[in-house]
């Protein structure tokens, strides 16, 4: 291969990159503005007891199916990314008949075990057996919602990526177009029969794109699908596992800060972390879904998921260090938009996390690699370590500081998190980040402090003008080094006379 061919190469998988993040980040984008309306609309038509008994049924339902889909929406996508990358259609038609098998049986589980449990679940949720039925009827969703995750997984690990994101959008818009008539019609009554119709569909939504694939239809048996999907199931249930485990320690912090402090430091820390998880957190979740697959394709190779990571790392660095320093200047302002002014407690808890949340995104670029690999014992222990400490940290930093503690104990969690899978790593699998990547991480990391320094100045107006310029150098430096990554300017330009 010649210098030129691997430049070609290069920008190429540099560009592929930071493609599917700006179209899942756009995705993600507008699912939130939709959920808002949606939110909206609600509160008008069914008020706070339509609301409440909506996120009871929601959470409900959604408790069960973290424990019977088994984690296959996530932990399949690597046997599908790496049957495809063979190009061999034998192997692929056969894991992906496995899966649909797999998906049919754990949705099952979950429609019984919620019809079974509905009593318990509207004794537990509403202190009486009244909403038996309407548990019963939900049950239903939890199979639909299983099979869409399936013809999901197919997509993503296919890397038919375009067809996901059209899936996902247009789900959310039909959601909300379907929702506002029932609502308005039935009040609360008409809760159930939207949930449901929601998740019908989202299923012909992912059933009419991934039937465009041409997948070799390869017979199983229910006993071959479990054989072949073993380590589906594994990796799927050690996922499940830690999710509960996470779930539990923010169910004790909560329960801590609300003896310690009250009802409504609870409420400050609830709001933070909903700022941060889908303000900046949904990066992770636009890079995830073309990073995921590209990792799991390659991971029996070392040296080239090294050089995938670093190459996410890149672009992950400056994507997400002007999305930080927003945060960091704005946080009083977002708070405010998405709250009101009372929440401004929130506001340094915020503001120190999202220092943490650079600390994150390095540790989850490194993490993936455990889940791409299949090492399910290993990411169990991993993560088991990390939520002991992390429930420690918050615990005595809000003891210490109260709200603004939680923010320095969240960043003192991600940077032992981060140099935990960083050792695990190069340990395992001889991992190591490029120069290039340590450079990138070290400059932004290096403005993003100088950018939290200026958030405590006075007066407020040079707060804010150093904080704009901090943030203007950020976008400019970003730009200039995707540009020699992606050539940016000239795809930007190339795409605007295709629209001309």
């Amino acid at each position: 291969m010649t210098v030129k061919d691997s430049e070609s190469v290069g920008t190429s998988s540099y560009r592929s990159i930071f493609k599917a993040t700006s179209l899942f980040g756009g995705v993600q984008v507008y699912q939130i503005l939709v959920s808002i309306i949606k939110s909206k609309i609600i509160a008008v038509l069914l008020g706070p007891t339509g609301v409440g008994i909506q996120g009871l049924y929601q959470s409900g339902t959604q408790f069960v199916q973290s424990l019977t889909s088994m984690g296959l929406s996530s932990s399949a996508v690597r046997d599908v990314a790496e049957a495809n990358a063979t190009k061999d259609g034998y192997r692929i038609g056969r894991t992906v008949s496995a899966l649909r098998k797999l998906v049919w049986l754990t949705g099952l589980l979950g429609l019984i075990s919620v019809a079974i449990f509905s009593p318990v679940l509207s004794n537990y949720a509403f202190g009486n057996k009244d909403y038996t039925i309407p548990f019963i009827l939900l049950s239903v969703t939890l199979l639909i919602d299983q099979l869409s995750a399936g013809q999901k997984v197919v997509l993503q690990g296919m890397r038919r990526l375009k067809d996901l994101a059209k899936a996902s959008a247009i789900g959310s818009t039909v959601g909300l177009v379907v929702s506002i008539p029932f609502y308005y019609l039935m009040g609360v009554r008409g809760i159930v029969p939207t949930l449901i119709l929601n998740s019908v569909t989202m299923l012909l939504l992912t059933w009419f794109y991934s039937r465009r694939i041409k997948i070799e239809n390869v017979e199983v048996t229910h006993n071959e699908a479990i054989l072949i999907g073993g380590g589906m199931l594994k990796m799927g249930l050690a996922m499940s596992l830690t999710n509960i485990l996470a779930l539990g320690c923010s169910f004790i912090l909560r329960g801590y800060i609300r003896k310690i402090g009250g009802t409504d430091d609870v409420g400050y820390y609830a709001a933070g972390f909903a700022i941060l998880s889908s303000y900046v957190g949904m990066v992770f979740t636009a890079m995830s879904t073309d990073y995921y697959p590209r990792l799991a394709a390659i991971n029996t190779d070392n040296k080239a998921c090294c050089d995938v990571v670093n190459k996410q790392g890149e672009i992950a660095s400056l994507i997400m260090s002007p999305l930080i320093l927003f945060c960091l200047v704005f946080t009083p302002f977002l708070i405010a938009l998405l709250y009101s002014d009372s929440f401004s407690i929130a506001n340094d808890y915020v503001m120190i996390a999202a220092v943490g949340m650079f600390f994150r995104m390095g540790s989850w670029l490194i993490a993936y690699q455990f889940i791409a690999k299949g090492e399910s014992k290993l990411y169990v222990v991993n993560e088991v370590v990390a939520n002991i400490y992390m429930l420690l940290f918050n615990v005595f930093g809000y003891k210490l500081y109260g709200i603004a503690g939680l923010g320095i104990s969240f960043t003192l969690g991600y940077i032992c998190y981060f140099t935990q899978v960083y050792i695990i790593s190069k340990i395992r699998y001889a991992f190591s980040f490029s120069s290039v990547f340590f450079r990138l991480f070290v400059f932004q990391f290096a403005v993003i402090l100088i950018c939290f320094g200026t958030t405590y100045l006075q007066p407020t107006w040079l707060r804010y003008m150093l904080g704009c310029v901090i943030i203007g150098i950020s976008v400019v430096y970003s730009i200039i080094e995707l540009d020699k990554r992606i050539s940016l300017i000239s795809y930007i330009k190339s795409k605007r006379s295709k629209n001309d």
